[in-house]
């Protein structure tokens, strides 16, 4: 096993706060999504929405075992409007809510509060969407602050769970004062944030330009600034905050979900709202059905926009296609409607997307912090945008920070080389998927942006005077010749393997077991079969990543040599026995 393989279940990195766990073998990610027991036994962490942290959990068994009744479990929610949010999902689920509490510190800091929704225990998995799909679930770091001292507090009862430490009591003054150093230092962290990212998407950013940020020549038309960028606690949780921005914004309407997204971005754009149309494949052909739908829907009311928002990754994960944006927002000029774009995948060094969003999200959870230990998100109004001015008078009007100090401290400080490394990354998935492409005809496909809809992506590209420009991103999708050679591939892969992406390490996954297992066929029809396997390529050494690539070709080529030799084998036994 690679030094940069873990056993199944541990954290990766292996830190506390880690935000993947090592599935090692296909067996082990497929065990996980059976729910096998001795697999289970061994989950110490998981992707953060998908895996409720140890740290929330432990809170979690406090509250219950404090308030609530022997049939309840809880949800342990970052704001009070999340937790209505939350309390909404499932009355619209025919689940019976009791109500929230308010977990009470002696710490009041904004960002720190945490909201409690008892729900009948039968009704865990519909909780456990929303936590899922939403990302509102407080962390694990702020999980962490409360089990020092907590104290509940609701309309009905007051009880108190303290949790003192001798050093707390006879310091106070002390804590209270570092509690006062850390919110100043969040505050001055947020901000930095703020300031990069706004400074990402109104800059060029060029392989050959300085890394220092204040060197960057000026976009021009791009007046975005620091009070454009909102932050959150994840990625998803800036999807959702979008969404339901529009909605109060511009009226609930069909929103339109444009390219095979990432899973959890359709089933947001599906279960809220009046729900979506979906344009899979995101071609040309799509634009042309997509017009006709606009022009349909509009026909029937001409006093509102003929849908909601479009919704759109670029490129899109995991088949990293990309979209004509410049023919999408056309159309939404024409028909008055707002383009939300998820750059993650490409991100803000590689590809500028704002001059054809309303909206820009992205999860910075990924390559922005790198680090794979620490979740959060961020949502970007189009200053140029004719929607601005009412989707910023309501994001004024509803925003909350609860983004926690802790995490935005560590994102900050993970970010500051985001360039650097993206360069790098980008580099090195180059020369890697160079050589997959032609290393073996084991390999059917390689997904990359080089080479799916290239000139949609190179049209949103960073240029540079050099010529360079942008890169590609560091990830890509493999689709092999056969189900046993992507199995093999994986196991015999020497890196890290699984959830997540944009990490300073290689990191693989089964993607569509990951993503789609309880609808494998659904997501096969539109390109994702079973046997996708996805890898983010990190910041290893070009010949280390290469080296390791090509072992796991040939455990690939020998999976899939030996998978025809025993079809042979049995189809020459059939016909000696006819």
């Amino acid at each position: 096993m690679s030094s940069q393989q873990s056993a199944v279940g541990q954290p990766v990195p292996p830190t506390k706060h880690a935000v993947s766990v090592s599935l090692p073998t296909w067996a082990d990610t497929v065990g996980y999504k059976m729910g096998d027991a001795g697999i289970l036994k061994c989950m110490q962490n998981g992707y953060p929405r998908y895996f409720i942290h140890m740290s929330i959990r432990k809170l979690a068994y406090i509250c219950e075992q404090r308030y609530a009744t022997a049939s309840e479990r809880s949800l342990l929610l970052g704001s009070y409007d999340a937790a209505e949010a939350c309390l909404l999902f499932m009355a619209t689920r025919n689940v019976s809510v009791r109500g929230v509490m308010r977990l009470r510190l002696p710490d009041a800091r904004p960002g720190a509060q945490v909201y409690v929704v008892f729900f009948p225990a039968e009704s865990f998995h519909i909780a456990k969407q929303f936590w899922q799909y939403t990302g509102h679930g407080i962390s694990s770091r702020l999980a962490d602050h409360c089990l020092v001292s907590i104290e509940i507090e609701s309309s009905h009862s007051e009880l108190v769970l303290e949790r003192v430490t001798d050093s707390m009591a006879d310091n106070s003054a002390t804590h209270e004062l570092a509690l006062e150093a850390i919110s100043n230092c969040a505050a001055t962290a947020k901000m930095a944030i703020r300031l990069r990212i706004a400074h990402l998407l109104a800059y060029d950013v060029s392989a050959d330009a300085a890394e220092d940020e204040a060197a960057l020549p000026q976009r021009t038309g791009m007046p975005v600034t620091e009070n454009d960028v909102f932050l959150y606690g994840a990625g998803m949780t800036a999807i959702w905050s979008a969404h339901q921005l529009c909605i109060r914004s511009l009226g609930a309407r069909k929103s339109v979900c444009f390219g095979f997204p990432y899973a959890d971005t359709l089933k947001v754009l599906q279960k809220w709202g009046p729900g979506c149309h979906f344009f899979p494949d995101g071609e040309e052909s799509s634009i042309e059905s997509l017009e006709a739908l606009l022009s349909t829907q509009q026909a029937l009311d001409l006093t509102h926009p003929p849908i909601l928002a479009l919704f759109t990754e670029f490129p899109s994960n995991p088949l990293l296609r990309s979209v004509d944006l410049l023919r999408l927002r056309t159309l939404a000029d024409k028909y008055s409607f707002p383009i939300v774009v998820d750059d993650t995948i490409g991100n803000s060094v590689n590809v500028r997307v704002m001059p054809y969003a309303d909206i820009v999200v992205t999860s910075l959870t990924k390559v922005t912090s790198g680090h794979a230990n620490v979740m959060g998100g961020s949502l970007v109004l189009n200053p140029s945008s004719k929607h601005y001015a009412a989707l910023r008078a309501s994001l004024q009007q509803t925003y909350q920070d609860v983004y926690f100090d802790e995490d935005a401290i560590l994102m900050e400080r993970n970010s500051r080389d985001f360039l650097h490394r993206v360069n790098i990354i980008n580099d090195n998935a180059e020369a890697v998927c160079n050589v997959l492409r032609s290393a073996s005809p084991v390999i059917k496909e390689v997904f990359y942006p080089k080479w799916q809809t290239y000139a949609n992506y190179d049209a949103c590209r960073v240029k540079s005077s050099s010529g360079k420009g942008g890169g590609y991103g560091g990830l890509f999708s493999l689709l092999f010749a056969s189900f046993p050679a992507a199995r093999e591939f994986y196991d015999a892969l020497p890196f890290a393997k699984g959830p997540s992406l944009g990490t300073n390490f290689t990191l693989a996954c089964p993607y569509a077991i990951l993503a789609h297992f309880e609808e494998l066929e659904w997501a096969a029809q539109y390109g994702v079969p079973d046997g996708l396997v996805r890898v983010s390529v990190g910041l290893e050494e070009k010949g280390v990543l290469l080296e390791g690539i090509l072992i796991a070709v040939k455990a690939a080529e020998r999976a899939h040599a030996k998978m025809m030799k025993d079809d042979g084998d049995y189809g020459k036994a059939q016909g000696l026995k006819l």
